[in-house]
């Protein structure tokens, strides 16, 4: 994803009583997306279809937090995930993401299903803006991409250790 994409600051919202869906291929090409999706990220079907789910990627999420989303899918987990996404026109909306592995019958996994809801403000105000704030300092503190990831990662990691917890014990509690 390019680094010169548009953000305006502007924060928009859905319903408590709507859920985004998306679903995409094993390379994370969208293969569905539902109404709520496309209206609050401003994007037509013909826009998403067959696209990364990556145009709606916020520049200022932190990349471990999707590096962690995939380390999850990919082994056959599902993931719970605050995600602030980025709309086509540069405005931004926050969901608490929850993303499975979708199988076929043998169990194979044959892409990946994402429901978002609205976040609890309170939690984003307490335990994620400053969490992510930190990892991504951390990434863009790195003149190298792959090192800022990998930084930003050992933080995630020592911050967990130092509650002893795992991650997905972890956002359970927030």
């Amino acid at each position: 994803m390019s680094r010169d994409v548009l953000v305006t600051g502007v924060e928009q919202f859905f319903g408590e009583d709507e859920l985004i869906v998306s679903k995409t291929d094993l390379k994370g090409r969208i293969t569905y997306c539902n109404d709520v999706f496309l209206r609050i990220a401003g994007y037509t079907e013909k826009e998403c279809v067959g696209h990364p789910h990556s145009i709606i990627r916020h520049p200022e999420m932190p990349r471990c937090v999707f590096d962690l989303l995939w380390e999850f899918i990919q082994g056959g987990r599902e993931i719970f995930a605050y995600v602030k996404n980025r709309c086509k026109n540069g405005d931004h909306y926050w969901v608490q993401a929850h993303v499975t592995p979708s199988r076929d019958r043998s169990g194979t996994i044959l892409g990946y299903h994402s429901n978002r809801r609205v976040p609890d403000r309170d939690i984003l105000e307490s335990a994620i803006f400053p969490l992510y704030d930190d990892l991504l300092k951390e990434e863009q503190r790195h003149g190298n991409r792959k090192e800022g990831l990998q930084a930003s990662k050992q933080l995630i990691d020592d911050f967990l250790c130092r509650k002893g917890i795992a991650y997905d014990e972890f956002i359970a509690r927030l």
